[in-house]
C-alpha cells in the first residue's frame, strides 16, 4: 500500500488552513498548524514530506521557520505562501531554499502543480540517492547500473583490485567509462591511500613521453627545469598510475615501460641513478591492441605485461537497463549546475533514450541530458528537449500508416531556437552514424562544407 505523502501547512488564518486541507485531503495527508512554533515541535518526531508555510506568521515569521526548517533537513521541500508579491521577501526565501511560492489568494490548480513538482524533485533526488548508496560503496567511483553486464564487470573489479600491483588492462570504445573503473580499482585496492595519477598518453608529445613519465635530472635538455623534475611514475608511487589511451605510445616509450613494469626500477631522463617505485599500472584503450600487434606497432611483450588482467567494458547499446537510471542521475546533477527543477524524463524521452543507438556510450548520454537540461523548460525534460524521439512518440490523431513529421506545438509555447539547434544537432549525429563516423562523407550527405560540419558538430555536441 502506497502511503500519502504528508504535508504541514503552517498559517495563523483557520480559513485558509481548512481550503488547503479540504482541497488537498484524499491526495496527501494534511496536518494544519497556526504557528511555526507548533509545526517545528511536531516535526521532531515525525518530519513531513512537504511545508506550506505563510510568511507573514507571528512570532516566528515564515522567513525565520523556513532557516530553521532547513538547518534541521534541507531536503523537506519548502513553498512560501504570502499574502501579497513581496518581491524582495520572496527572492529571500529562495535564497534560503524555499521551492516556490504562492501569493493569496491561493489559486489550488496551481498549488497542486507547485506540491507535485516539488514531491517529484524530492522523489527523483531519493532515488539517485539510493542508486549512489547502493553502487558507491562508502563513496567509491563505481558505475550506476541495474544490467547484468555492468553488474558482472564491477564484481570482476572487486576480485582483481585486492592485489596492490598486477597490470590490469581496461578495453572498451571510447566513452563507456574506462577512467571510472580505473578510479574504482584503485579505491578498491590496498593502494587506496595513495595516489591516483592520470595520464593521457594520446596528448603528450612523443619526444616528451620519456620525461614526463620517469621524469629527468637538472640540465638534461635545453630548456629543462634548473632543478631538474620527478616524473608521472614517482607521483604515483605507493598508489596508482592510470596510462590512457595507451595504445598511443611510441615505440621508445613502449620500450621504457616495459622495462618499468619487469621489476618497478627506472632512470630518469639524463640521470645515472637508478629508482625504484611500487605503484599499480592500470592501462586504456579503446585501439584494438592485437591488430596493432599484427602490424608491429604494439609490443607484444608489453601488451602481455599490461594486460595480466584484461577489463572489458561494455557498450552502452549492450546494457539498455542502465540507460534511464543513468539518465536521472545526470538530471539530478545538471539540475543543481543550471540551477533547474526538472523532475524527471517524460515518456518520449524515456522512449528516445531506449531506441537510440549509442556511438558515444555514457558520455554521449551525459551530453545529452546536460544539453537537454540547459534548453528544457520543464516540467519534465522531453524527447524534443534531447533532440531525439522515441518510436511510440506518435501524434494524437494521426492518419493510420502516416508518420508525424514534427511534434505538437506545446500549449505553454516553446524556445523556438532550442528546438532548431536540437533537430540540427539529431541529424548531424545520425549523419555521422550513417557515414560510419567519417566526417567527410557525413558532411555531404547533409549537403554541407566539411569544415561547417565539424565546427557545427563540435559547437552542438561538444566532440
Amino acid at each position: 500500500m502506497i502511503t500519502a505523502s504528508t504535508i504541514f501547512v503552517i498559517d495563523d488564518e483557520e480559513v485558509i488552513r481548512e481550503g488547503i486541507a479540504v482541497a488537498l485531503e484524499g491526495d496527501y495527508s494534511i496536518k494544519p498548524f497556526g504557528t511555526a512554533e507548533s509545526a517545528l515541535e511536531n516535526m521532531k518526531n515525525e518530519p513531513p514530506d512537504l511545508v506550506l508555510l505563510d510568511i507573514g506568521l507571528p512570532v516566528m515569521d515564515g522567513i525565520q521557520a523556513l532557516k530553521e526548517i532547513k538547518r534541521r533537513n534541507s531536503d523537506i521541500p519548502v513553498i512560501m505562501i504570502t499574502a501579497y508579491e513581496d518581491v524582495k521577501t520572496v527572492i529571500s526565501a529562495i535564497k534560503l531554499g524555499a521551492h516556490d511560492y504562492v501569493v493569496k489568494p491561493i489559486h489550488m490548480d496551481a498549488l497542486e502543480v507547485s506540491i507535485r513538482n516539488a514531491l517529484e524533485t524530492v522523489r527523483l533526488k531519493k532515488e539517485v540517492q539510493a542508486l549512489h548508496e547502493k553502487y558507491l560503496k562508502e563513496n567509491l567511483p563505481c558505475f550506476i547500473g541495474e544490467s547484468n553486464a555492468i553488474q558482472d564487470v564491477m564484481e570482476f573489479i572487486d576480485q582483481v583490485a585486492k592485489s596492490p600491483d598486477t597490470p590490469i588492462l581496461i578495453i572498451g570504445e571510447t566513452g563507456t567509462g574506462k577512467e571510472l573503473i580505473a578510479s574504482a580499482i584503485h579505491y578498491r585496492s590496498p593502494n587506496f591511500r595513495g595516489p591516483l595519477v592520470t595520464v593521457n598518453c594520446a596528448a603528450i608529445p612523443k619526444d616528451l613521453v620519456e620525461s614526463e613519465l620517469f621524469g629527468y635530472e637538472k640540465g638534461a635538455f635545453s630548456g629543462a627545469n634548473p632543478s631538474g623534475k620527478i616524473g608521472l611514475v614517482e607521483e604515483a608511487g605507493g598508489g596508482t598510475l592510470f596510462l590512457d589511451e595507451v595504445g598511443d605510445l611510441s615505440q621508445e616509450a613502449q620500450a621504457k615501460l616495459l622495462r618499468f613494469l619487469e621489476d618497478g626500477q627506472f632512470y630518469r631522463v639524463g640521470g645515472t641513478r637508478q629508482h625504484k617505485v611500487q605503484t599499480r599500472v592500470v592501462s586504456a584503450t579503446n585501439k584494438d591492441l592485437e591488430g596493432m600487434l599484427e602490424g608491429g606497432h604494439f609490443r607484444k611483450d608489453l601488451y602481455f605485461r599490461l594486460g595480466v588482467i584484461r577489463v572489458e567494458v561494455p557498450s552502452l547499446n549492450d546494457r539498455k537497463d542502465d540507460i534511464i537510471p543513468l539518465a536521472r542521475a545526470f538530471l539530478l546533477e545538471f539540475n543543481e549546475k543550471f540551477g533547474k527543477e526538472l523532475t524527471g524524463l517524460s515518456r518520449d524521452a524515456e522512449n528516445g533514450l531506449l531506441d537510440h543507438t549509442w556511438t558515444g556510450h555514457v558520455r554521449e548520454l551525459r551530453n545529452l541530458i546536460e544539453r537537454g537540461v540547459l534548453i528544457g523548460r520543464g516540467p519534465v525534460l522531453t524527447g524534443m528537449d534531447l533532440g531525439i524521439a522515441g518510436k511510440s512518440g506518435t501524434k494524437q490523431g494521426t492518419p493510420k500508416g502516416q508518420t508525424r513529421l514534427f511534434p505538437p506545438f506545446p500549449n505553454e509555447g516553446m524556445d523556438l531556437d532550442a528546438a532548431k539547434e536540437a533537430f540540427e544537432s539529431y541529424y548531424i549525429q545520425q549523419a555521422f552514424k550513417l557515414a560510419e563516423e567519417n566526417e567527410s562523407k557525413a558532411a555531404r550527405l547533409l549537403n554541407m562544407n566539411h569544415h561547417t560540419y565539424r565546427y557545427r558538430r563540435r559547437k552542438l555536441l561538444g566532440s
